[in-house]
């Protein structure tokens, strides 16, 4: 067997110095140094011993880290060694964002599914429903939240999409940063705040009734700087190359926004949006101050109470008996597939409108 004479010379480009050497890591050693973390974790949870005062849970996730990264160092070296811990840390951190999120997706979908039905959705209202007994359903809530949502969006996505622009294709100077000092306040304002401030402009100041319009102007200055500020960055990403590129052949600034820059962007646009229309859809303060609570269908959003899935939930809550924490589970189940239905329908158009490759 011929035995290699250059084996201090210099790696070829192309050569694996893993496949050289012959050290590799087995494809089932993830696998077993997480086995080895789980199996510590459950004898900890089993017989109750603590080290440093740290969770089973924690436990295995750190003993999952020591057994792959101490494998890795003794047989592949020091430098996949930082490379797979490196790696391995990202996916834990990864899978640690997502458990939570699982979690209460899981939580909802059992507690909620008994009760979820067409009927409860698109036909069932509260009005004379006894808080105890079972029935009623959420079709008022339903049309109060489509509403309420779908006027916040009308308004805000113009002003909050035209602010973006501004500040991306044409703000420079005091103006401009005016504008972003504002936008930033606005974005860390509590939902509550912009609440109050509708209820004392719009209902006490103006005389305007409580409605589902007042919920929707507040809705309206929480959707705002979302989407100028997520907007405002899905422009400046787009190429410099392409706007260089069509003003060179001539043509006026603003066609190239609407022709070249907003085509390029609308994907990520279009996500931004539903960020915001995510975001304000569940709030329930500034609603209870701006339209309060309605057992019934209101099909006027300029007059009258108005119900919406986070008032319905808040109000069933209240009540504590078995059958509203029912409802109320279920409410909160048909306000997650109401966000998700927004999001696919966003999605399938934005994928509809993007510009293709060609």
């Amino acid at each position: 067997m011929a035995l290699r004479s250059d084996i201090h010379a210099p790696i070829a480009a192309g050569d694996d110095p893993l496949r050289l050497t012959g050290q590799r890591l087995p494809r089932w050693a993830p696998v077993a140094s997480l086995g080895i973390g789980v199996l510590i974790g459950l004898a900890v949870q089993i017989t109750g011993i603590t080290v440093i005062g740290l969770a089973p849970a924690v436990m295995a996730a750190l003993v999952f880290l020591v057994v792959y990264t101490a494998w890795t160092l003794a047989v592949e070296g020091r430098r996949h060694a930082i490379d797979r811990l490196a790696t391995a840390l990202i996916y834990s951190t990864a899978t640690l964002a997502l458990v939570p999120l699982v979690w209460i997706l899981i939580t909802v979908v059992v507690q909620g599914i008994s009760v979820l039905s067409a009927q409860f959705l698109f036909v069932e209202t509260m009005r004379n429903v006894n808080p105890r007994a079972a029935g009623g359903g959420v079709a008022h809530a339903v049309l109060g939240t489509v509403q309420q949502v779908g006027i916040a969006t009308l308004i805000s996505v113009p002003v909050g999409l035209l602010t973006a622009i501004y500040l991306s294709e044409y703000g420079r100077g005091r103006l401009a940063r005016s504008i972003n000092f504002f936008v930033d306040v606005m974005t860390g304002i509590p939902s509550i705040v912009a609440g109050m401030f509708i209820y004392t402009f719009w209902i006490l100041t103006l005389g305007f009734p409580q409605s589902g319009f007042a919920a929707a102007l507040a809705l309206t200055i929480l959707m705002i700087p979302v989407v100028v500020r997520s907007a405002e960055e899905m422009l400046r990403i787009v190429p410099n190359e392409l706007r260089e590129g069509a003003l060179a052949l001539g043509i006026p600034k603003y066609r190239v926004v609407l022709k070249v820059v907003l085509p390029t962007a609308i994907s990520g646009i279009i996500t931004g949006v539903m960020l915001a229309i995510a975001r304000v859809t569940g709030e329930t303060a500034p609603l209870l101050l701006t339209t309060f609570l309605a057992q019934d269908v209101n099909w006027n959003a300029f007059g009258g109470s108005q119900a919406s899935l986070p008032t319905f939930i808040w109000d069933q809550i209240a009540r504590g008996t078995q059958s509203s924490l029912d409802r109320a589970w279920a409410g909160a189940l048909a306000l997650i597939l109401i966000v998700l239905t927004f999001y696919a329908t966003a999605r399938i158009l934005a994928a509809r409108y993007a510009p293709k490759e060609r």
